[in-house]
């Protein structure tokens, strides 16, 4: 199997086939490499912008309870009408 030297060894035919084998591997590892490029910083921008989201959210002080769910919309109507009773 050596491609000079006594023992078996391979044709040009077959060297020529085997380079070509090669090189259409690589091309094709190539190409799977490149197309699949684009995709990861993708993937990274949607995490990146999800984990932002979800600092906001926890972030959000709004996010808690209205601290003036209780407060009538005029509290200065209960004083009028003391202060008035006409």
């Amino acid at each position: 199997m050596s491609l000079s030297g006594t023992g078996s060894s391979f044709s040009k035919r077959e060297v020529v086939i085997l380079i070509i084998a090669v090189a259409a591997i690589a091309v094709a590892a190539w190409l799977f490499y490149a197309r699949s490029q684009p995709a990861a910083p993708k993937a990274e921008e949607v995490a990146a912008e999800k984990v932002a989201v979800d600092v906001a959210k926890a972030e959000n002080p709004f996010k808690s309870d209205n601290p003036l769910s209780g407060v009538e919309t005029n509290p200065f109507d209960k004083t009028k009408k003391v202060l008035n009773p006409f």
